[in-house]
């Protein structure tokens, strides 16, 4: 059913034109991507769908009563509340109940005999029922938990960027839509949180509209792709690989209609060289024909880097790191760390946000120093770092004139040179764009320039701290291309799977409490991630189970996130002996082997996914069955880690 139409909607901003006249409907099924360079207008796009922005032209149609909730780049706080008070902001009913109740709650567990606030609670508690909120407060305390949000009571001033984004996500994802509107969910945000994102949308019910670089995110949550191209726009219905393989053909057909135009312009122009007078009709319809011919070229030009990289000679020894450790404020990052990097090492840095990415970085940049250990870096090593704060950015010189602070020209390795204009022109940036001010560039088109610039000092390592946020796809495919083509070391920190896959060749996971662990991929680490989650998901659950509680009085279902405090009562006198029913005993004697019989129908699963992903009726049965079986193994694996708890107990108390 569809619930929102744009109707020849054209906007623009000063002399440049985003879009003119394009028209589109979204359904309520529709989970759809949102594709096209760095400031061709996707943001301006998503606002213009919610609401925020007004068309210069053309209209937006709505259902009655749609509900819309819209992520932003940069999300705005109320800096002096709490971070729940943040996320349960709004004036829809189910919402505004659920805060109230919260609030009660609160006062309740302060003072439960105060008899006001009891009659308060309960008519909450009533109201609650009424509403059937208690599954949607169910979900909001799952949300915060799955997106590691625990002090719900802190300040929002008191956040860092990365926790910031978080409760952003987090109250998008609360508050109830049907059109959720998403403008780079994964910016910012670990692997762990963008694989259970990813499974929180595929199962959502409710339309979807995103912006974002992440290939593999795309493939997995959207089933429609639509690109903005020259102020125009095309839909795909289908994932990003499917996109990928129509907007190919699109391309060759284009191609083929241009060469067809370009030689019957030439043959019209030889005429009119000729000296063709436009006496006769027939000649002046004839004029009048090379003019549309002329008027009617396509813009085939593939924007892809097709440049000789620069290179200077690298020695045999490039970084040894010995026994480095590093601390900050009592907090142990790096610890006891040691490795040797060789010339043709591809490494991605990965890890949860705040657990040292980039101060491992900054050590071998030698921005700051190891408290203890030593970082040795060969002789003829020529570093150039991407960092994620660049603060040199002069707002009032031009683009061009940026590059040339670093050189005029750089040479290539076969001995051809490269301006800073032909340079920036490699990473897409137009004849009028290179020679704008950087203050009339886009966020995207900055971080281009940044790495235009880092990759003009000719470096033979390379160290990219986050370069994928805030760059649209085509720019990642630039980049990639070029690494591809770099024959220096590279260490990449990043959350984008996709991108490192392509341009790295092992992985070190920064894991918390000073540990770092090689891995030979980026799936190898995601696999141990998704175990491990999975292993102490199931042991809560199973401590949980084991521990004797007293019923609640009153009602059995509230899973509030401010919970009144209720007396659970005393354990038992005597602890009765452990052991398994005769249920368990066989369960356990066979559940490895299911394990393994999932693992292996899931993995096959994938494959045939794989195999099949153009055919999207058989995808979306194949799509349901790996969801069910994923499911099916999660519950095995809580099985598992329960059983073999009770297990170890059980062969305890035989030893005592």
């Amino acid at each position: 059913m569809n619930i929102l139409t744009l109707e020849n909607v054209s906007k623009g901003f000063s002399e440049k034109n985003l879009f003119e006249n394009i028209s589109i409907g979204i359904d309520d099924s529709d989970k759809i991507g949102l594709v096209g360079v760095n400031g061709i207008g996707k943001t301006t796009f998503l606002k213009i769908v919610s609401g925020q922005l007004l068309p210069d032209s053309g209209k937006v149609v709505k259902n009655n009563n749609l509900r819309i909730q819209f992520l932003s780049q940069s999300p705005s706080f109320d800096e002096d509340i709490s971070v729940i008070d943040n996320i349960l902001q709004g004036d829809n009913p189910i919402i505004k109940t659920i805060r109230d109740y919260e609030a009660v709650a609160e006062q309740f567990n302060k003072n439960p005999i105060d008899v006001r606030i009891q009659a308060k609670f309960i008519e909450l508690t009533s109201k609650m029922d009424a509403l059937d909120t208690w599954n949607i407060e169910a979900q909001a305390k799952s949300i915060l938990n799955k997106l590691g949000i625990t002090e719900t009571d802190k300040k929002i001033s008191e956040l860092s960027g990365g926790q910031r984004k978080r409760v952003a996500l987090a109250e998008v994802l609360i508050q109830p839509s049907d059109l959720l509107i998403m403008d780079e969910p994964t910016n910012h945000i670990d692997l762990e949180t963008i694989n259970w994102l990813e499974e929180y949308l595929v199962q959502r019910k409710g339309a979807l509209l995103l912006v974002t670089h992440d290939r593999y995110f795309l493939n997995r949550v959207v089933n429609r792709i639509v690109e903005i191209d020259k102020g125009k726009l095309y839909s795909y219905d289908g994932n990003f690989e499917y996109f990928l393989e129509k907007k190919t053909k699109r391309e060759e057909l284009n191609t083929a209609m241009e060469e067809k135009r370009r030689r019957l312009y030439i043959n019209e122009l030889a005429w009119i060289r000729r000296g063709a007078k436009a006496r006769t009709t027939k000649q002046k319809a004839r004029i009048q024909r090379f003019e549309e011919i002329k008027d009617a070229k396509v813009n085939i030009i593939k924007e892809q880097l097709e440049i000789p990289v620069a290179y200077r000679r690298l020695g045999k020894k490039v970084i040894e790191i010995n026994s480095i450790s590093k601390s900050f404020g009592g907090k142990v990052i790096i610890k006891d760390f040691s490795t040797i990097i060789n010339p043709d090492d591809r490494i991605g840095i990965v890890g949860p946000n705040g657990t040292g990415k980039t101060t491992l970085l900054n050590l071998i940049a030698g921005i700051i120093i190891p408290d203890k250990g030593t970082i040795s870096i060969g002789e003829t090593v020529k570093i150039a770092y991407y960092r994620q704060e660049n603060t040199d950015l002069n707002p009032s010189i031009r683009a061009v004139d940026y590059i040339r602070e670093t050189a005029e020209y750089v040479e290539m390795e076969d001995g051809r040179t490269m301006s800073a204009a032909r340079m920036l022109e490699q990473f897409l940036f137009d004849d009028t764009q290179r020679y704008s001010f950087i203050k009339n560039l886009s966020g995207g088109e900055k971080k281009r320039l940044l790495l235009a610039k880092v990759l003009m000092e000719k470096p033979n390592v390379l160290l990219l701290d986050e370069p994928t946020n805030d760059l649209d796809i085509q720019t990642l495919e630039v980049l990639e291309e070029y690494l591809n083509y770099f024959k220096g070391v590279v260490l990449i920190s990043s959350h984008d799977r996709y991108f490192l896959e392509k341009t790295t060749d092992r992985i070190l996971a920064i894991k918390g409490n000073g540990n770092l662990e090689f891995y030979t991929s980026v799936e190898n680490y995601i696999k141990n991630i998704s175990t491990n989650s999975q292993k102490v998901a199931a042991q809560k659950q199973a401590k949980s189970i084991s521990k004797p509680t007293k019923k609640k009085s009153g009602k059995s279902k509230s899973m509030t996130l401010n919970s009144p405090t209720t007396n659970t009562g005393a354990t038992s006198k005597t602890a009765s002996k452990i052991k398994f029913t005769y249920n368990e005993t066989r369960e356990f004697s066979v559940i490895e082997d299911e394990i393994e019989k999932l693992e292996n129908e899931l993995k096959k699963l994938t494959e045939e996914m794989q195999q099949n992903w153009a055919d999207h009726i058989k995808i979306k049965n194949l799509a349901e069955k790996h969801a069910m079986l994923q499911k099916e193994l999660s519950e095995k694996m809580e099985r598992w880690v329960y059983l073999n708890e009770k297990a170890e107990q059980i062969k305890s108390q035989k030893e005592k």
